[in-house]
């Protein structure tokens, strides 16, 4: 063999070797995850297109097994139905979706009467039924605003009664309230419900399987840190999980919160249900939705 054939026979061997390692490295990008983050609709348009069928495909081939969707319950049933047989056919778990926000009022905490009770039962009746309808085991739940007019423990009992009234329509029905404490100082100020104790507090005073505390891990981190010793304490009472780094409210690697621990943490505890991907994106296009896939693949690789 000449010179020239050797450097030949070289560059082809070093092509060959480059092919398979990326050919390694795309299976590897499409590899499923050790644990169920869950996207939800927009997080991926620039890459899957509008269609929300096309954006649960495009998920389900870079390795995501889940997904959630805050609005479902305002979505039509037709595309309820198509998005639960898609994922039934992409063998995705369905996450949280909202059943009831109360943003912009307290009676949740200042009334037990008749009148909202049997608003309550209508309202989980409904949730009840876009459950089965999309296969979602977890719905989230905001007990509202704070009163400034009555005192604290009052509030207290005033949510745990009428979170039995909520349990009695979910519980027969398998169907999970989770409790969103949410944070005052960026986000929301003035709920009722801000931090982890304060959920575990009102789960073991309502006493139902149907009622958990959605530990979103963004929010806690404003409200109080202490994100894994609160988890700890708090463990029997958590049923459902949601991301977002802090300050941003992006993805994980792009704050101060060490998200590859906690999700090893996490993971070591034993937990198999949902982590919602509850935040945006830092930064914008196919390239930025990219930057989210490999941060998740950077984090889950503990």
């Amino acid at each position: 063999m000449n010179r020239r054939e050797f450097v030949a026979a070289g560059v082809a061997a070093g092509m060959a070797a480059m092919g398979v390692q990326r050919a390694a490295a795309q299976e590897s990008s499409r590899a499923k995850f050790r644990m169920k983050y869950a996207p939800h609709f927009g997080m991926f348009k620039n890459s899957a297109g509008d269609d929300p069928i096309d954006q649960l495909k495009f998920a389900a081939d870079q390795g995501f097994t889940a997904w959630e969707d805050n609005g479902m319950m305002r979505k039509d049933v037709d595309l309820q139905k198509r998005i639960a047989r898609t994922m039934e056919q992409l063998d995705m778990q369905m996450g949280v979706f909202v059943s009831s926000g109360g943003f912009d009022r307290n009676e949740f905490v200042t009334s037990t009467s008749k009148d909202l009770h049997d608003r309550l039962r209508a309202q989980m009746k409904k949730a009840v039924e876009v459950a089965k309808r999309v296969n979602a085991t977890w719905s989230t739940f905001v007990p509202g605003n704070v009163s400034q007019k009555l005192e604290h423990d009052y509030q207290m009992a005033n949510c745990i009664e009428n979170l039995r009234v909520c349990a009695e329509v979910c519980e027969p029905a398998g169907l999970v309230l989770v409790l969103e404490p949410l944070n005052w100082w960026a986000n929301h100020p003035g709920l009722f419900l801000t931090k982890i104790p304060q959920g575990y507090l009102i789960c073991k005073g309502v006493n139902s399987p149907s009622v958990k505390i959605l530990d979103d891990l963004y929010h806690q981190q404003i409200s109080e840190g202490n994100l894994i010793p609160n988890m700890d304490m708090a463990w029997d009472e958590i049923g459902y999980f949601q991301i977002g780094d802090n300050p941003g409210r992006k993805e994980p690697t792009t704050g101060e919160i060490n998200y590859k621990n906690i999700f090893k943490h996490i993971h070591d505890k034993g937990y198999t249900g949902v982590l919602g991907m509850e935040h945006g994106n830092s930064r914008p296009g196919e390239e930025g939705e990219q930057a989210l896939i490999a941060a998740y693949r950077y984090c889950d690789s503990f």
